[in-house]
């Protein structure tokens, strides 16, 4: 979702073809390292875009190749665009990869759970170094968006470490505690009722 919209902003700046949407995107998170997006996801959503009355295909000019025109946003892209920076955004701490893992690790018995621990926080101290030192590259007085983007990201790494130590000491504590059941339901159709 936010590839959309991000792309309808860029293009509530100025028309873009695909090419320049692309570059123009990676600026705005910091570099495809921060957030690749590929040039077939471009010109997928702004096909989705053209079709929601969000953005208009503008003829290819002089110079450019057959096809390759430029985008512009619409009046309903600009309602939209607007919508979209009225409401909130959901995370989804919940939907955790590493939480499953480490569940997976307990309901199993195949792995340790204290070395998935483990093997998890040497992950996210290695990528809050990198994290660092890319954020560090940044000048402060041309690349302040990039720099609050990378603090972002650190401060999320930082929670996940803290999460971990809690975890640990918790541990035993879990590993004592029954798993929850499945809850199981009958499949296919409910039976009929007679009526008497």
């Amino acid at each position: 979702m936010s590839v959309r919209y991000a792309l309808i902003g860029l293009l509530a700046q100025q028309p873009r073809n695909g090419y320049e949407l692309r570059s123009a995107f990676e600026a705005l998170v910091g570099g495809g390292e921060n957030w690749d997006v590929k040039p077939a996801q471009v010109y997928t959503t702004l096909d989705r875009l053209e079709k929601a009355g969000f953005v208009k295909k503008q003829r290819a000019g002089k110079g450019e190749r057959s096809g390759k025109g430029t985008y512009a946003i619409t009046e309903a892209g600009r309602a939209s665009l607007r919508e979209w920076f009225g409401q909130g955004v959901d995370s989804k701490h919940v939907q955790d990869e590493f939480f499953v893992k480490l569940a997976s690790s307990m309901a199993s018995g195949e792995a340790d759970p204290a070395s998935v621990i483990q093997t998890q926080r040497v992950h996210l101290l290695r990528q809050l170094h990198d994290a660092t030192a890319i954020r560090d590259s940044f000048d402060p007085h041309a690349e302040m968006a990039q720099i609050l983007l990378l603090d972002k990201a650190m401060m999320h790494l930082e929670a996940d470490l803290r999460w971990l130590d809690i975890t640990e000491q918790r541990l035993d504590e879990v590993k004592k505690q029954p798993q929850r059941k499945p809850e199981f339901r009958p499949r296919g159709r409910p039976r009929k009722r007679s009526i008497v």
